[in-house]
């Protein structure tokens, strides 16, 4: 494929810091699991900036991952197993 055929698929310039939102179940596992699952696509990304944010009831955790995205190839993958996962109720 060519290089203007990628840029034609997605609006975004690679590299780029790309915010990954996942929430869940307040769960103990889901921030070590979102964790490894991220660090497989984005080895570089470091784990100490994740952000936790609990819901008001405390049922649920956000949290985001700002990794540095390389392609829309990765950003895709990262997406289907994070959203495959039991743990994760929604990726954005």
């Amino acid at each position: 494929m060519a290089d203007s055929e990628a840029r034609e698929e997605t609006l975004f310039e690679f590299p780029c810091a790309f915010p990954i939102k996942v929430m869940g179940l307040a769960d103990d596992a889901l921030a070590q699991t979102v964790l490894e699952v991220v660090l497989r696509h984005a080895p570089d990304f470091d784990g100490a900036t994740m952000g936790m944010r609990a819901s008001s009831g405390g049922k649920y955790l956000s949290l985001t991952c700002t990794i540095n995205a390389t392609s829309k190839a990765q950003l895709d993958a990262l997406y289907t197993e994070l959203s495959g996962h039991p743990l994760v109720k929604v990726v954005l």
